[in-house]
């Protein structure tokens, strides 16, 4: 420690001493550990690297984060250190301020693009076999309601089976789940790619979904380990922009490939394009779950460092993990333990209404093919291109609702911190937001408008495409079109919202987190996909929207009820309450 007092001779030698740490590159070497000022006085204070994984345990904070009265007690006792004193490890842990991920922001930009086109993978083998259904059953001897059974038993396990590798990946890590995930889903699509009758269909469907559905979950997971709360909102629905491309792009390129090469050349679209993915993420994709690589300042090894980093040389920050480090057992409550998130009613009546505008949005896009067909005679091709407004639409709405959502965040933080009496450079916690901050009104605020447009637009669809009286009039095509593309981009802004705000409620459980939203969400949704074309042959197709639109209304108190009474509910169950 040197101190500057001009009182003495001394004062040029605690001078020289001073500025060694400028002039050479021991003194670089020290600030680059730790230059800080106390009191009114310089200090100079040498201290383990800021990333130190031993502080890591340390400085996390619970599930709960601490009140605003108990941080500002925290920050008294160490406002309290004399102007003569050296701060303690625990002390300086606090004035460190540890960044919640080192990760530039590019290079976390550039894991969520990485992570996006690993999540194409669930969303793109469901859409991609939607042109191609009078296809398969031509070519199998099988009703079409049967080969809608395919789609029904994909929701299914697509709902289920992130509870296994979800529960998985927050134990053993992002990387070598995404790695056997991919493993399963190209077993899948090499037996599909032969499909020689409709039960190798059926049986290979469900496996594929059982491997490509874990990739959404798990991606959700990686940005909860590598943002903070206040961003995260906008990581997430660009991940699911990117994701929802396969929406887009899906139905036309199954589509064209139906058309000229038969539906199992699908198939083998999907197990090229997977093998060139599970390679990038071997050699690119860094572990980022934080039990195993801390804030990412911890040395990876064995499965879970990407192949790049052993052909260059490490960077100097990183720190061999704890040698007290035990990795938690896995057993059959590791994966029965997202489905206890769902006692929490703040979470369940958010995952119950998102449930409802998937199983509704599921719905629309199902018989997209059967009604496109009867009303306009399109052949595979133009029925994979009248897909694209719906796939335009589920990206265009995660896309603004990302800036709403950091928009509305950052409005309801200010408005805390003038409630509290914060600095506005006083950062809440990073782990997960306090106790008492209004997370609800941050995240539900477009909630209401966004429903409103996704109600009426599925009333009127049903309407456009119901009548022939209208279908048969000139261009009239373009009229459900439209209405779909508002259908996909509110309820993909829904889903954004209802994905974000479970991440919040459940800190450091990413992946079990998606995990329940993809069981709740895909139940209802096969559900809704295995009673659409009867709904329709009995009712016809305005009654079965219109009435899909008042059944979304019916619903709508679930998110309502949270706006007001979601933050006392969790207050209590944290107090010790059920």
């Amino acid at each position: 420690m040197a101190s500057f007092s001009p009182t003495s001779g001394e004062y040029f030698e605690k001078l020289r001493r001073a500025s060694r740490r400028f002039t050479t590159l021991e003194g670089w070497h020290e600030i680059g550990e730790g230059f800080y000022g106390l009191g009114q006085r310089s200090r100079i204070l040498s201290f383990a690297n800021q990333f130190d994984p031993e502080l890591y345990d340390e400085e996390r904070t619970s599930d709960v984060a601490l009140s605003v009265s108990e941080a500002r007690n925290s920050r008294a006792h160490s406002n309290a250190l004399g102007d003569n004193q050296i701060p303690t490890r625990a002390r300086e842990s606090i004035i460190s301020e540890k960044p919640y991920h080192i990760f530039t922001r590019r290079q976390r930009w550039s894991v969520v693009i990485m992570i996006g086109v690993a999540g194409l993978f669930s969303g793109l083998s469901s859409n991609i076999y939607f042109p191609a259904v009078e296809d398969i059953a031509k070519d199998l001897g099988v009703s079409i309601q049967e080969v809608n059974l395919t789609i029904t038993s994909y929701l299914v396990i697509q709902g289920i089976s992130p509870l296994f590798w979800g529960a998985l990946s927050d134990i053993l890590g992002r990387r070598p789940i995404y790695i056997c995930s991919f493993l399963v889903y190209i077993t899948a699509n090499t037996a599909l790619s032969f499909s020689p009758n409709f039960t190798v269909l059926l049986l290979f469907r469900g496996l594929q979904a059982a491997g490509s559905a874990s990739t959404v979950s798990i991606g959700n997971g990686v940005i909860q380990d590598i943002t903070a709360p206040s961003e995260r909102g906008g990581f997430i629905s660009f991940y699911q922009a990117i994701r929802n491309f396969s929406i887009a792009a899906g139905p036309v390129l199954g589509g064209v490939l139906a058309n000229f090469l038969g539906f199992r050349s699908i198939f083998v679209f999907l197990l090229i394009l997977s093998g060139i993915t599970i390679i990038s993420i071997i050699a690119f994709l860094p572990e980022t779950l934080r039990s195993i690589a801390g804030n990412g300042s911890i040395r990876l090894t064995g499965i879970h460092q990407p192949l790049i980093r052993r052909l260059r040389k490490e960077p100097g920050y990183l720190q061999d993990r704890d040698h007290s480090y035990r990795r938690t057992q896995i057993t059959l409550k590791t994966f029965l333990e997202p489905l206890s998130l769902l006692r929490q009613k703040e979470i369940l009546l958010n995952l119950l209404f998102g449930g409802v505008v998937y199983a509704v949005w599921s719905m629309v896009t199902s018989s997209t093919t059967t009604l496109f067909k009867q009303a306009f005679g399109l052949n595979e091709v133009m029925l994979g291109l009248a897909f694209i407004p719906n796939g335009f639409g589920t990206i265009v709405g995660s896309t603004v609702v990302g800036k709403l959502l950091n928009s509305s965040y950052a409005q309801v933080e200010g408005a805390y911190r003038i409630e509290h009496d914060m600095p506005s450079k006083e950062k809440l916690c990073k782990y997960s937001v306090p106790v008492d901050f209004p997370i609800e009104k941050a995240r539900l605020k477009h909630v209401p408008w966004i429903t409103a447009v996704f109600v009426t637009s599925t009333m009127a669809y049903g309407i456009s495409i119901g009548y022939t009286s209208l279908t048969n009039l000139p261009g009239w095509i373009a009229i459900p079109l439209i209405f779909q593309f508002l259908i996909a981009a509110t309820s993909n802004a829904v889903f954004a919202i209802s994905q974000t705000l479970v991440s919040d409620l459940c800190s450091g459980k990413g992946a079990s987190s998606t995990a329940i939203n993809n069981l709740v969400r895909c139940s209802m949704g096969a559900v809704g996909v295995a009673v659409v074309d009867r709904m329709i042959t009995t009712m016809g197709a305005a009654p079965t929207f219109v009435g899909l639109g008042l059944f979304t209304i019916a619903a709508y108190p679930l998110s309502a009820v949270q706006w007001y009474w979601a933050m006392s509910w969790r207050a209590e169950r944290l107090s010790g309450g059920k």
